[in-house]
């Protein structure tokens, strides 16, 4: 199992929230952007070290911001963008805690 998935999508929810942040001046954008990325970096982390929950973390973000992105897919690429990102980082951890319940 790898931690790039959720390192890459840490950074760039971190990203994407501040700049929300920085068009549009959303709090929301600014506080929903970093506090699910900041949990991709936690998830990351845990899955590099080894340490309990980092799968679950990193499949628990993606399933934020997938139900949160999927709202306004129509809105935008951005959204689209974000649900695409996100289901396919889900799908990926979602596998391997699947196979990691199966040893």
């Amino acid at each position: 199992m790898s931690a790039y998935p959720a390192y890459t999508m840490g950074g760039l929810c971190i990203v994407g929230g501040i700049s929300g942040f920085a068009r549009t001046r959303s709090v929301p954008s600014l506080v929903a952007g970093v506090s699910v990325g900041l949990l991709y970096l936690w998830s990351a982390d845990a899955i590099r070290k080894g340490t309990p929950n980092g799968i679950e973390g990193a499949l628990g973000a993606s399933a934020l911001l997938f139900l949160s992105s999927i709202p306004r897919v129509a809105k935008g690429p951005v959204p689209l963008v974000l649900a695409i990102t996100s289901a396919s980082s889900g799908f990926y951890y979602g596998k391997t805690l699947y196979a990691l319940s199966q040893h």
